[in-house]
């Protein structure tokens, strides 16, 4: 039994970034507080509050600023359960985020965007490479990802999917298959190209704002399909993580950068 309960947090360690000492400063989890009432006990008693509010997150100063979760880490349990959403954020994304800032230290990046550090990247600096990528495409995961999410987009951006995809359903299968056919680690990408939109998927952190990769453009919506972002709840089942991905989308926040992208 001990074993088993070993297994997804052995797993979720290999599968994330290397974190330097920066994650000092990555929240901790708080203890389980104890409840009188037993309708107290719910989801928001048992889960919320054990793992604190992701407004207490800190990061390393640097150029570069922890942009917080809209929401709390339970919001969207039933999809994307309340433990992998606190690691993922509090330990993966400060992480990605400390390295980056260690990383452009000193140098002409700290003064640019990201969206400036990602596009004129040196794609042979494998550290700036991984870290720059991975804080802009977590940015842009937790940014889509709302307990009201679900549906199906509405004006401009569903005219636009319907144009390019034939339908939403032709669409939603094109996305899945990026994300659930990515071979190890990476993202599926929804971009703007040339007024069009397109679906890929990329490597490790990579994204299609990088130089030289199979999918380029301007990114509208990314999931993330690195083990880390599911296999506490979903395990080998990313089919299931792709499926219910489309339960927490934001169509609302993506129509808005769908908008600025054009």
């Amino acid at each position: 039994m001990k074993l088993r309960k070993l297994i997804p947090m052995t797993a979720l360690a290999l599968s994330g970034a290397v974190f330097s000492s920066g994650e000092l400063n990555a929240q901790v989890k708080k203890k389980e507080k104890s409840c009188t009432k037993k309708e107290s006990c719910a989801k928001s008693c048992s889960k919320s509050s054990e793992y604190g509010k992701p407004t207490d997150v800190k990061a390393n100063e640097g150029a570069f600023k922890i942009v917080s979760l809209k929401h709390d880490y339970n919001a969207v349990d039933s999809y994307i359960d309340a433990q992998t959403m606190f690691i993922h954020f509090s330990k993966h994304y400060v992480g990605y985020l400390n390295n980056l800032n260690k990383a452009v230290e000193g140098k002409t990046q700290a003064t640019q965007t990201i969206e400036q550090v990602l596009k004129g990247l040196d794609m042979s600096n494998s550290v700036l490479r991984n870290n720059a990528g991975g804080y802009y495409n977590h940015n842009l995961y937790f940014d889509v990802i709302s307990p009201k999410g679900g549906g199906q987009p509405t004006g401009a951006l569903a005219e636009a999917i319907n144009r390019d995809f034939g339908s939403f359903d032709n669409f939603k299968k094109q996305f899945s298959e990026a994300g659930a056919k990515r071979f190890g680690s990476g993202w599926a990408w929804l971009v703007v190209k040339d007024g069009k939109l397109q679906v890929g998927s990329t490597a490790n952190q990579d994204n299609p704002l990088m130089p030289g990769l199979e999918i380029s453009g301007q990114p509208i919506l990314g999931m993330d399909v690195w083990e880390h972002a599911y296999y506490l709840k979903y395990q080998n089942k990313r089919g299931d993580y792709v499926s219910n991905f489309f339960n927490v989308i934001d169509w609302n926040r993506v129509a808005e950068l769908y908008k600025v992208a054009m």
